[in-house]
Protein backbone atom coordinates (compact mmCIF):
# COMPACT_ATOMS: atom_id res chain seq x y z
CA UNK A 1 0.00 0.00 0.00
CA UNK A 2 0.89 3.68 -0.53
CA UNK A 3 1.96 6.28 2.40
CA UNK A 4 -1.21 8.48 2.86
CA UNK A 5 1.10 11.85 2.53
CA UNK A 6 2.55 10.93 -1.09
CA UNK A 7 0.63 10.88 -3.95
CA UNK A 8 0.78 7.54 -5.98
CA UNK A 9 1.68 8.87 -9.86
CA UNK A 10 0.93 6.95 -12.55
CA UNK A 11 4.87 6.13 -12.83
CA UNK A 12 3.98 4.43 -9.45
CA UNK A 13 1.02 2.41 -11.30
CA UNK A 14 3.15 1.16 -14.06
CA UNK A 15 6.46 -0.06 -12.30
CA UNK A 16 3.31 -2.75 -10.24
CA UNK A 17 1.92 -3.56 -13.44
CA UNK A 18 5.16 -4.08 -14.97
CA UNK A 19 4.14 -2.01 -17.80
CA UNK A 20 5.14 1.30 -18.96
CA UNK A 21 3.18 4.81 -18.00
CA UNK A 22 1.75 5.28 -22.01
CA UNK A 23 0.30 1.56 -21.43
CA UNK A 24 -1.47 2.63 -18.27
CA UNK A 25 -2.74 5.46 -19.89
CA UNK A 26 -4.20 3.59 -22.55
CA UNK A 27 -5.91 1.15 -20.37
CA UNK A 28 -7.32 3.26 -18.25
CA UNK A 29 -8.33 5.60 -21.21
CA UNK A 30 -9.83 4.50 -25.03
CA UNK A 31 -6.66 3.06 -26.03
CA UNK A 32 -6.93 -0.91 -26.99
CA UNK A 33 -5.27 -2.61 -24.62
CA UNK A 34 -5.58 -6.80 -24.12
CA UNK A 35 -8.05 -7.64 -21.23
CA UNK A 36 -5.50 -9.49 -19.50
CA UNK A 37 -3.16 -6.00 -19.96
CA UNK A 38 -6.05 -4.21 -18.83
CA UNK A 39 -6.95 -6.13 -15.68
CA UNK A 40 -3.14 -6.02 -14.67
CA UNK A 41 -3.11 -1.67 -14.53
CA UNK A 42 -6.56 -1.98 -12.86
CA UNK A 43 -5.25 -4.69 -10.05
CA UNK A 44 -2.23 -2.30 -10.00
CA UNK A 45 -4.32 0.63 -9.42
CA UNK A 46 -5.93 -0.75 -6.34
CA UNK A 47 -2.84 -1.87 -5.08
CA UNK A 48 -1.28 1.50 -5.36
CA UNK A 49 -4.54 3.30 -4.01
CA UNK A 50 -3.99 5.26 -7.24
CA UNK A 51 -6.52 8.70 -7.81
CA UNK A 52 -6.25 10.31 -11.18
CA UNK A 53 -6.12 13.72 -10.72
CA UNK A 54 -8.52 16.62 -12.89
CA UNK A 55 -6.24 16.76 -15.67
CA UNK A 56 -5.66 12.99 -16.29
CA UNK A 57 -8.94 12.15 -15.94
CA UNK A 58 -10.16 14.83 -18.57
CA UNK A 59 -8.14 12.69 -20.76
CA UNK A 60 -9.29 10.02 -20.33
CA UNK A 61 -13.17 11.04 -20.50
CA UNK A 62 -12.61 12.33 -24.00
CA UNK A 63 -13.67 9.91 -26.31
CA UNK A 64 -10.88 10.68 -29.11
CA UNK A 65 -8.39 12.99 -27.02
CA UNK A 66 -6.28 15.28 -28.45
CA UNK A 67 -2.90 16.87 -28.50
CA UNK A 68 -1.32 19.86 -30.74
CA UNK A 69 2.41 19.23 -32.39
CA UNK A 70 3.80 22.50 -33.99
CA UNK A 71 7.02 22.10 -35.54
CA UNK A 72 9.30 24.80 -37.34
CA UNK A 73 9.44 23.08 -40.74
CA UNK A 74 8.46 19.81 -41.46
CA UNK A 75 9.88 19.81 -44.62
CA UNK A 76 13.23 19.91 -42.43
CA UNK A 77 13.70 15.70 -42.24
CA UNK A 78 14.79 16.11 -38.29
CA UNK A 79 11.18 17.85 -37.32
CA UNK A 80 9.49 14.90 -39.73
CA UNK A 81 11.46 12.09 -37.85
CA UNK A 82 10.14 14.22 -34.49
CA UNK A 83 7.19 13.76 -35.82
CA UNK A 84 6.75 10.19 -36.47
CA UNK A 85 8.25 9.43 -33.49
CA UNK A 86 5.46 11.86 -31.32
CA UNK A 87 2.38 10.40 -33.69
CA UNK A 88 3.51 6.74 -32.81
CA UNK A 89 3.92 7.50 -28.94
CA UNK A 90 0.46 9.19 -28.88
CA UNK A 91 -1.34 5.87 -30.68
CA UNK A 92 0.27 3.83 -28.21
CA UNK A 93 -1.35 6.36 -25.43
CA UNK A 94 -4.77 6.59 -27.36
CA UNK A 95 -4.40 10.20 -28.38
CA UNK A 96 -4.90 11.90 -31.37
CA UNK A 97 -2.37 14.44 -32.90
CA UNK A 98 -3.20 17.95 -34.82
CA UNK A 99 -0.10 18.43 -36.72
CA UNK A 100 0.84 22.32 -37.39
CA UNK A 101 4.17 23.58 -39.70
CA UNK A 102 4.71 27.43 -38.54
CA UNK A 103 7.55 27.88 -41.12
CA UNK A 104 9.68 29.50 -37.75
CA UNK A 105 6.74 32.62 -38.17
CA UNK A 106 5.89 33.71 -34.74
CA UNK A 107 2.79 35.10 -36.00
CA UNK A 108 1.78 31.57 -37.46
CA UNK A 109 3.20 29.95 -34.23
CA UNK A 110 0.53 32.60 -32.49
CA UNK A 111 -2.21 31.38 -34.56
CA UNK A 112 -1.52 27.58 -33.78
CA UNK A 113 -1.23 27.71 -30.35
CA UNK A 114 -4.72 29.86 -30.65
CA UNK A 115 -6.22 26.79 -32.39
CA UNK A 116 -5.07 24.67 -29.86
CA UNK A 117 -6.68 26.64 -27.39
CA UNK A 118 -9.84 26.50 -29.60
CA UNK A 119 -9.74 22.83 -30.64
CA UNK A 120 -9.22 22.52 -26.51
CA UNK A 121 -6.15 20.18 -27.60
CA UNK A 122 -5.37 18.21 -24.20
CA UNK A 123 -1.67 19.37 -24.43
CA UNK A 124 1.06 20.72 -26.70
CA UNK A 125 4.43 19.29 -28.00
CA UNK A 126 6.01 22.48 -29.48
CA UNK A 127 9.51 23.34 -31.39
CA UNK A 128 9.34 27.55 -31.20
CA UNK A 129 11.18 30.11 -32.44
CA UNK A 130 13.26 32.68 -30.15
CA UNK A 131 9.78 34.86 -30.45
CA UNK A 132 7.85 32.33 -28.95
CA UNK A 133 10.24 31.28 -26.31
CA UNK A 134 10.23 34.53 -24.61
CA UNK A 135 6.51 34.86 -24.76
CA UNK A 136 5.87 31.38 -23.17
CA UNK A 137 8.25 32.73 -19.88
CA UNK A 138 5.12 35.18 -19.40
CA UNK A 139 2.57 33.85 -20.96
CA UNK A 140 0.18 30.93 -19.36
CA UNK A 141 -2.22 28.52 -21.55
CA UNK A 142 -4.79 26.26 -20.66
CA UNK A 143 -3.02 23.29 -21.74
CA UNK A 144 0.67 21.93 -20.90
CA UNK A 145 3.25 22.71 -23.13
CA UNK A 146 6.49 20.55 -23.81
CA UNK A 147 9.00 22.38 -25.76
CA UNK A 148 11.43 20.48 -28.57
CA UNK A 149 14.46 21.29 -29.74
CA UNK A 150 14.09 24.48 -28.04
CA UNK A 151 14.31 25.26 -24.61
CA UNK A 152 14.08 28.66 -22.77
CA UNK A 153 10.88 29.42 -21.49
CA UNK A 154 10.96 29.23 -17.69
CA UNK A 155 8.44 26.94 -16.09
CA UNK A 156 7.94 24.70 -19.14
CA UNK A 157 9.02 21.49 -19.82
CA UNK A 158 11.77 21.07 -22.92
CA UNK A 159 13.29 17.74 -24.56
CA UNK A 160 16.57 18.87 -26.02
CA UNK A 161 19.58 17.92 -27.33
CA UNK A 162 22.67 18.63 -25.71
CA UNK A 163 23.69 21.42 -28.36
CA UNK A 164 27.03 22.90 -27.01
CA UNK A 165 28.02 19.92 -26.27
CA UNK A 166 27.52 18.22 -30.03
CA UNK A 167 29.08 21.58 -31.60
CA UNK A 168 31.95 21.64 -29.83
CA UNK A 169 32.66 17.61 -30.88
CA UNK A 170 32.24 18.60 -34.39
CA UNK A 171 35.04 21.76 -33.91
CA UNK A 172 37.32 19.21 -31.87
CA UNK A 173 37.23 16.62 -34.70
CA UNK A 174 37.90 19.11 -37.66
CA UNK A 175 41.10 20.60 -35.71
CA UNK A 176 41.89 16.88 -34.74
CA UNK A 177 42.27 16.44 -39.00
CA UNK A 178 44.51 19.61 -38.85
CA UNK A 179 41.31 22.48 -40.16
CA UNK A 180 42.02 26.05 -38.62
CA UNK A 181 40.27 28.10 -40.82
CA UNK A 182 36.51 27.00 -39.35
CA UNK A 183 33.36 28.82 -40.49
CA UNK A 184 30.10 27.70 -38.91
CA UNK A 185 26.72 28.64 -40.16
CA UNK A 186 23.90 28.70 -37.68
CA UNK A 187 19.92 29.17 -37.91
CA UNK A 188 19.10 32.74 -37.06
CA UNK A 189 15.33 31.98 -35.82
CA UNK A 190 15.68 29.65 -32.51
CA UNK A 191 17.50 29.27 -29.48
CA UNK A 192 19.37 26.46 -30.80
CA UNK A 193 20.95 27.96 -33.49
CA UNK A 194 22.20 30.39 -30.52
CA UNK A 195 23.25 27.55 -28.30
CA UNK A 196 25.17 26.00 -31.12
CA UNK A 197 26.85 28.83 -31.41
CA UNK A 198 28.12 29.26 -28.71
CA UNK A 199 29.80 25.40 -28.53
CA UNK A 200 31.35 26.26 -31.80
CA UNK A 201 32.79 29.73 -30.69
CA UNK A 202 34.01 28.31 -27.14
CA UNK A 203 35.59 25.31 -28.70
CA UNK A 204 37.41 27.18 -31.00
CA UNK A 205 38.50 29.76 -28.54
CA UNK A 206 39.48 26.68 -26.68
CA UNK A 207 41.98 25.77 -29.69
CA UNK A 208 43.23 29.05 -30.06
CA UNK A 209 41.58 29.50 -33.29
CA UNK A 210 39.42 32.70 -34.70
CA UNK A 211 35.90 31.49 -35.32
CA UNK A 212 33.93 32.59 -38.52
CA UNK A 213 30.44 32.44 -37.74
CA UNK A 214 27.81 33.08 -40.13
CA UNK A 215 23.79 33.47 -38.90
CA UNK A 216 21.42 32.94 -41.86
CA UNK A 217 17.61 31.96 -42.68
CA UNK A 218 17.79 28.27 -41.70
CA UNK A 219 17.24 26.99 -45.87
CA UNK A 220 18.91 25.33 -48.29
CA UNK A 221 19.27 28.34 -50.64
CA UNK A 222 20.58 30.85 -48.05
CA UNK A 223 23.44 28.26 -47.29
CA UNK A 224 23.93 27.86 -50.78
CA UNK A 225 24.02 31.25 -51.64
CA UNK A 226 26.48 32.19 -48.94
CA UNK A 227 29.41 29.51 -49.72
CA UNK A 228 28.75 30.01 -53.89
CA UNK A 229 29.62 33.49 -52.66
CA UNK A 230 32.92 32.29 -50.87
CA UNK A 231 34.32 30.70 -54.16
CA UNK A 232 33.07 33.30 -56.46
CA UNK A 233 35.28 35.73 -54.11
CA UNK A 234 38.32 33.00 -53.66
CA UNK A 235 37.56 33.44 -49.70
CA UNK A 236 36.50 29.82 -48.93
CA UNK A 237 37.44 28.57 -45.23
CA UNK A 238 39.13 25.22 -44.77
CA UNK A 239 36.05 23.64 -43.26
CA UNK A 240 32.65 24.60 -42.32
CA UNK A 241 30.07 23.31 -39.76
CA UNK A 242 26.78 23.22 -40.75
CA UNK A 243 23.79 23.19 -37.74
CA UNK A 244 20.86 22.03 -39.18
CA UNK A 245 20.32 19.56 -41.92
CA UNK A 246 18.88 22.55 -44.45
CA UNK A 247 21.83 24.47 -44.08
CA UNK A 248 24.33 21.05 -44.28
CA UNK A 249 22.77 20.35 -47.61
CA UNK A 250 22.95 24.39 -49.00
CA UNK A 251 26.78 23.69 -48.45
CA UNK A 252 27.15 20.62 -50.37
CA UNK A 253 25.00 21.67 -53.10
CA UNK A 254 27.03 24.92 -53.61
CA UNK A 255 30.03 22.76 -53.51
CA UNK A 256 29.14 20.51 -56.34
CA UNK A 257 28.02 23.56 -58.62
CA UNK A 258 31.16 25.60 -58.14
CA UNK A 259 33.20 22.31 -59.68
CA UNK A 260 34.93 21.76 -56.24
CA UNK A 261 35.67 19.01 -53.90
CA UNK A 262 34.68 17.47 -50.85
CA UNK A 263 36.88 17.81 -48.53
CA UNK A 264 40.09 19.11 -50.77
CA UNK A 265 38.23 22.69 -51.21
CA UNK A 266 35.96 22.46 -48.36
CA UNK A 267 35.52 20.05 -45.69
CA UNK A 268 31.85 19.65 -44.49
CA UNK A 269 30.40 18.81 -41.28
CA UNK A 270 27.08 19.34 -39.58
CA UNK A 271 23.98 18.16 -37.85
CA UNK A 272 21.29 15.55 -38.59
CA UNK A 273 21.76 12.17 -39.93
CA UNK A 274 19.64 12.19 -42.80
CA UNK A 275 19.85 9.21 -45.59
CA UNK A 276 20.81 11.65 -47.98
CA UNK A 277 24.57 12.11 -45.87
CA UNK A 278 25.76 8.20 -46.13
CA UNK A 279 24.33 8.22 -49.82
CA UNK A 280 26.98 11.05 -51.00
CA UNK A 281 30.52 10.82 -52.00
CA UNK A 282 32.34 11.19 -49.83
CA UNK A 283 29.76 10.61 -46.95
CA UNK A 284 29.50 13.77 -44.64
CA UNK A 285 30.31 13.71 -40.93
CA UNK A 286 27.29 14.44 -38.84
CA UNK A 287 25.84 14.83 -35.62
CA UNK A 288 23.05 12.23 -34.92
CA UNK A 289 20.64 13.48 -33.44
CA UNK A 290 18.29 10.86 -30.94
CA UNK A 291 15.02 11.67 -32.78
CA UNK A 292 13.13 8.86 -31.80
CA UNK A 293 13.73 9.13 -28.09
CA UNK A 294 13.23 12.81 -28.30
CA UNK A 295 9.32 12.10 -29.90
CA UNK A 296 9.16 9.58 -27.05
CA UNK A 297 10.35 11.55 -24.19
CA UNK A 298 8.28 14.60 -25.05
CA UNK A 299 4.98 12.16 -25.57
CA UNK A 300 6.03 10.65 -22.11
CA UNK A 301 6.59 14.19 -20.39
CA UNK A 302 3.19 15.54 -21.28
CA UNK A 303 1.75 12.48 -20.35
CA UNK A 304 3.02 13.19 -16.92
CA UNK A 305 2.28 16.48 -17.11
CA UNK A 306 -0.94 15.94 -17.22
CA UNK A 307 -0.95 13.60 -14.74
CA UNK A 308 0.76 16.03 -11.83
CA UNK A 309 0.09 19.73 -13.78
CA UNK A 310 1.96 21.18 -10.59
CA UNK A 311 5.23 19.40 -10.61
CA UNK A 312 8.43 21.65 -10.64
CA UNK A 313 9.36 21.89 -14.50
CA UNK A 314 12.00 19.55 -16.29
CA UNK A 315 14.73 19.82 -19.11
CA UNK A 316 15.50 16.62 -20.05
CA UNK A 317 18.98 17.14 -22.23
CA UNK A 318 20.01 14.13 -24.12
CA UNK A 319 23.13 13.55 -26.67
CA UNK A 320 24.18 13.27 -29.96
CA UNK A 321 26.38 11.11 -31.85
CA UNK A 322 29.42 11.98 -34.05
CA UNK A 323 29.20 9.85 -37.39
CA UNK A 324 32.89 10.42 -39.04
CA UNK A 325 32.68 10.35 -42.62
CA UNK A 326 34.57 11.32 -45.68
CA UNK A 327 33.81 14.71 -46.14
CA UNK A 328 36.30 15.48 -43.26
CA UNK A 329 39.41 13.54 -44.06
CA UNK A 330 42.85 15.44 -44.48
CA UNK A 331 44.53 14.57 -47.54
Amino acid sequence: MSDPKTPVSITDVARVAGVSAATVSRALGQGKVSDDLRARVEHAVRTTGYRPNLSARRLRSQESATIGLIVADISNPFFTAVARAVEDAAYQAGLRVILCNTDENPEREALYLQLMEEERVTGVIFAPTKASVERLGHERFKFPIVLIDRAGAAGTDAVVLDNQAAAAALVAHLHAQGFVRIAGLFGNASTTGIERCNGFTGAMAQRGLVPDVRFLPPSVAAAEQLVAGWFAEGRAPEAVVASNGLLLMGVVRAVRIAGRAIPHDLAVAGFDNESWTDLVTPGVTVIEQPVAAIGQAAMKMLLERLEDPHAPARKLVLSGRCIVRGSTARA
